[in-house]
């Protein structure tokens, strides 16, 4: 027993001389770096950055075992805010189950996950935001609408001692603690170049994108059409046609697109919608006519690439989407241990018929 608590207490020195290390080298109290590490009281922002900076500098580890107690006493509570009320998109009923994950996880913790969906559109984004605070969250991890009334809300939750960290799609301007996510320009880029390799770089290519206030949708496409210029003079965009992420009016656009440019051989869906396009596209015989390229792997674009309707689709492993952002939050919150990179990009994976019932993107 003896041994068991001077061990014990060597530990507890060791911690104490790092904290004493990080206050010294941040010019602040212990006191302070506590507040800072445990996520207690107000410090000022800027004091609170130099401080987290220092300790990723230090690689600071606290003690776990010790801050693991701490953590059940603390009774976090972590909001979760998705995108896609009433199944208006199928990606995040994947997102949600690595959430859920981390739900069932975190939960011998004495951590409590709050899951909430959004409707697409800022004021039904801003209403979850005051419910979820209303609740009592120490932290949200979000799906955001790119307004700036939602940046200035993150900003507002983080000057009151809770931290976001932003999920599928981001807000870089916002005080976010990090990004976990696809990166989405070069997720455009890489669409555009299996375009010109599927289409031996000739091609009239319709477009169909989501909503502009989302940050990933016009970042696809921005890196879509800065490839097909710089590399594929012989690809001619037709047409950008916005379908919100709804395949009503996905299945609308393409219907459209294909009784305007009979000449179109390629379709670039670059956000949700691709069953309803698709849909369009199997109703006018043009399926294997029509080079397609999608993203993501829900059940009905599998079934798509499987029947040959679409040529390849990009992946982004939106199960770790879902769960690492709620641990790396919950670390934040528990152990004062800030995300080593605040912006950690998952994987650019492409999946054609061959290999789309193997792949996986649910590791990380």
């Amino acid at each position: 027993m003896l041994c068991l608590k001077k061990c014990l207490f060597e530990r507890a020195e060791l911690d104490m001389t790092t904290i004493k290390e990080i206050a010294a080298l941040a010019g602040v109290s212990r006191g302070t770096v506590d507040r800072v590490l445990n996520n207690r009281g107000s410090v000022n922002p800027q004091t609170q950055e130099r401080i987290l900076e220092i300790i990723k500098k230090l690689n600071y580890q606290p003690n776990k075992a010790a801050l693991s107690l701490a953590a059940q006493k603390k009774k976090i509570v972590i909001g979760v805010l998705l995108s896609g009320k009433n199944n208006e998109n199928p990606f995040f009923e994947d997102v949600l189950e690595g959430v859920r994950y981390q739900q069932e996880k975190l939960s011998g913790y004495g951590c409590t996950v709050i899951i909430r969906r959004s409707a697409l559109n800022m004021n039904a984004q801003l209403a979850a935001i005051d419910a979820l605070e209303a609740s009592g969250i120490h932290g949200l991890v979000i799906s955001p609408y790119n307004f700036p009334q939602i940046s200035d809300r993150i900003d507002a939750l983080y000057a009151k001692g809770i931290p976001t960290i932003t999920t599928n799609t981001d807000l870089p301007c916002s005080k976010r603690i990090a990004y976990i996510g696809s990166d989405y320009y070069e997720a455009g880029c890489t669409a555009a170049g299996l375009m010109g390799l599927i289409t031996g770089a000739r091609a009239k290519v319709g477009i169909v994108t989501g909503s502009p206030m989302i940050l990933c949708h016009s970042e696809r496409l921005s890196g879509f059409l800065h490839t097909v210029q710089e590399r594929y003079p012989q690809i001619e965009i037709l047409e950008i046609r916005a379908n919100e992420d709804n395949e009503v009016k996905s299945y609308r656009a393409v219907r459209q697109l294909l009784q305007k440019y009979p000449e179109m051989n390629a379709l670039y869906f670059g956000a949700a919608g691709v069953q309803g396009g698709c849909r369009a596209v199997i109703e006018q015989n043009r399926t294997g006519s029509l080079k397609i390229i999608t993203y993501d792997t829900v059940a009905s674009t599998r079934r798509l690439v499987l029947d040959g309707v679409i040529s390849a689709t990009i992946g982004q492993q939106p199960f770790l989407q879902g769960s690492r952002p709620v641990k790396l939050l919950f670390d934040y919150l528990s152990l004062g241990t800030p995300p080593k990179d605040t912006l950690q990009y998952t994987e650019t994976s492409i999946m054609i018929r061959e290999n789309i019932q193997t792949g996986t993107q649910r590791h990380g």
